[in-house]
């Protein structure tokens, strides 16, 4: 098999445990927290503290693997995952919120890891198959999306009365072999030459229209599906449907986000990032109007896979438009710099997630990603009557 093959075998079996770890957390700490908080706005806490810690060791993890390699950094930050798994699993049974809370915020860490897994597959992949090797490790998401919430549900019950602490002790078990299958990854460091050649101003790069473009909707993409996913739970919940049901729909949002990456990199390759990107806008504004219909199930579901879908479309396309931004020896400052970027703003959308579902009900949260769907299509519109910087496509 050859080399980038073999590798995004690996990040895809990667990104699928990630991914299930990530899943279960999604479906329980919510829940989890709205039981523990005496002020029930903070019960999306934990899971905004999820992205936090992503956003917060994105830069720290491409710096590690820029003087390191990929591979230690990619185990180390599956090693964080462990220990944020038992934080959280000795939290549910202290009771505890805050420890809860920092046992998410150790995942996150683990998350901005992992969130460099779909960089990773194009390091020594050829130009005309990067968009495809990003959609593939996305796609080992599919299992994740069923894989999770299932879990979630065997873990709820585990431990006797106990409940939910068996999943937290299952994300432990998920961390570790998650590091383990990293051990075969197989991804040369780049060269002292690569490392140490000629780098822009990260100012500059940031000031290229197609770093800009690339940043933006990919924010937004991760944004909008994080205001709206993090609420579900709470939302399904205050209307009463049963967990299983909350499961479910995140199960088929998961699958729906992670599915098309089998066929998304070939459509970015016949039909350019910004038509994708476009199409995954639209995806997702179709969403909040399936969302704003009603709160049966049905509506629940359809509107999670709506998201799933423009997520997958916006962001794999957004990933792509990304490494035209940079050259080798830009890669990893970059990369950070993007995913800082993308976290950070997705942070702020989580935390308030929580807050405007208790406060203002479902319809608003849904009505806050609209502006944000609407600036994405504005930034890509002005983008597009851009030349497309072939020149810079070197990771």
């Amino acid at each position: 098999m050859r080399p980038d093959r073999r590798n995004v075998l690996v990040l895809a079996t990667c990104q699928m445990l990630f991914g299930s770890g990530r899943s279960l957390l999604i479906a329980t700490a919510p829940v989890v927290a709205y039981a523990m908080a005496e002020e029930k706005g903070l019960a999306t806490l934990p899971t905004s503290l999820v992205i936090v810690g992503t956003a917060l060791a994105t830069i720290p993890a491409s710096m590690l693997m820029r003087r390191f390699g990929r591979r230690p950094g990619f185990v180390l930050g599956a090693l964080t995952g462990a220990a944020g798994g038992a934080l959280c699993a000795y939290a549910v049974l202290e009771q505890n919120l805050w420890l809860f809370a920092a046992g998410a915020f150790l995942f996150g860490v683990f998350a901005g890891f992992a969130q460099l897994y779909r960089f990773a597959a194009t390091d020594v992949a050829a130009v005309d198959y990067r968009s495809k090797a990003i959609s593939l490790v996305l796609a080992g998401g599919v299992i994740a999306a069923f894989l999770g919430p299932e879990m979630a549900k065997l873990g709820k019950d585990m431990i006797g009365s106990a409940e939910f602490v068996g999943g937290y002790l299952l994300l432990i078990a998920i961390s570790l072999l998650t590091a383990l299958v990293l051990m075969t990854l197989d991804i040369p460091r780049q060269t002292r030459a690569e490392r140490e050649g000629p780098r822009r101003p990260l100012r500059q790069i940031m000031a290229q229209p197609v770093f800009i473009a690339a940043t933006v909707s990919g924010a937004t993409a991760q944004g909008a599906m994080t205001l709206l996913m993090t609420a579900t739970p709470i939302a399904m919940q205050q209307v009463h449907h049963q967990f299983d049901d909350t499961a479910l729909v995140i199960e088929w949002h998961i699958f729906a986000m992670f599915a098309p990456g089998f066929f998304a990199g070939w459509l970015v390759t016949r039909f350019g990032e910004v038509r994708m990107i476009h199409a995954g806008i639209i995806m997702q504004l179709a969403c909040v109007a399936v969302a704003l219909s009603g709160d049966g199930v049905a509506q629940f579901w359809l509107a999670n896979v709506m998201l799933g879908l423009g997520w997958c479309f916006t962001f794999t396309a957004a990933t792509s438009l990304t490494t035209f931004a940079y050259t080798p020896a830009e890669r990893d400052h970059t990369q950070g710099a993007t995913n800082f970027i993308i976290y950070a703003f997705v942070a702020l959308l989580s935390l308030s997630s929580g807050a405007l579902v208790h406060y203002f009900g479902w319809m608003w949260v849904n009505l806050g990603a609209v502006p944000l769907l609407v600036v994405a299509s504005l930034v890509m519109l002005w983008y597009s009557g851009r030349p497309h910087p072939q020149a810079v496509a070197a990771v």
